[in-house]
């Protein structure tokens, strides 16, 4: 059965990547996803794995942190939070090939807000302290997702994390269930549960790491979450 949802998954085409999908459904779904960040602990558990690298700073350090595919930013903002009561100042930076999603996220606020390509980031090699990606990486399958994750690795000097879905029947099923009384846009319960179904096992987000070469450290999470963080070659102790 999980089997036949997989495949059924892997020729749906979300709304979000549908390049026709209009402005204003783009908006609401990505403030729905937000909320599923805090409801179901994607938050959390990403801004968890930050604050590994976050914690061998000295107090009052400035560092950079960017968000790829960040959505409204809720969760690069939340990080901002979490380092200030460390006395640490994080500058952001928040990615988005949506234009309207990066108008968005400018407009919530605290963030720099940049349209470009996962894979291809406009950034040198090493120029950016933290990398986040949360719940990307299972919009691009195969090579597409590779380049992604070698991307981050380059830009980076200290982490990268990256957060995505621990694919379950149950998962598929509880953000469907959840997507009534929370009032979710239709088009986020249809991508909900095509996601869902896209994510990951911890063994194959292990393997899609070690595709890109780089050796991360993979953690699962409560509300259906993984994660992936590591340190660059190079990077600070």
């Amino acid at each position: 059965m999980m089997s036949s949802f997989r495949t059924w998954a892997a020729g749906a085409v979300e709304t979000l990547d549908d390049p026709h999908t209009d402005s204003g459904t783009i908006v609401a779904s990505l403030r729905d996803i937000a909320r599923i960040n805090r409801v179901f602990g994607g938050c959390r558990a990403a801004v968890g794995r930050l604050d590994e690298f976050l914690a061998v700073c000295p107090a009052g350090a400035s560092l950079t942190l960017l968000d790829v595919g960040t959505g409204t930013g809720d969760i690069p903002r939340a990080a901002a939070a979490r380092a200030g009561r460390r006395g640490l100042t994080l500058r952001l930076v928040g990615l988005e090939r949506h234009p309207a999603a990066a108008r968005e996220a400018a407009r919530q606020g605290g963030l720099a807000a940049v349209i470009a390509d996962g894979g291809r980031l406009p950034m040198r090699t090493r120029s950016v302290d933290l990398v986040l990606c949360s719940k990307l990486l299972h919009h691009l399958p195969g090579t597409a997702g590779t380049r992604l994750l070698s991307e981050m690795d380059r830009v980076a000097r200290r982490g990268v994390v990256v957060a995505d879905i621990h694919r379950s029947a149950l998962a598929a099923a509880g953000i469907w269930l959840a997507s009534f009384p929370l009032r979710f846009h239709p088009a986020t319960r249809h991508d909900g549960v095509i996601s869902v179904f896209r994510g990951f096992s911890p063994a194959e987000l292990h393997g899609a790491c070690a595709a890109a070469h780089v050796a991360a450290t993979i953690r699962s999470h409560p509300g259906w979450c993984l994660t992936a963080a590591w340190r660059p070659a190079g990077a600070p102790a």
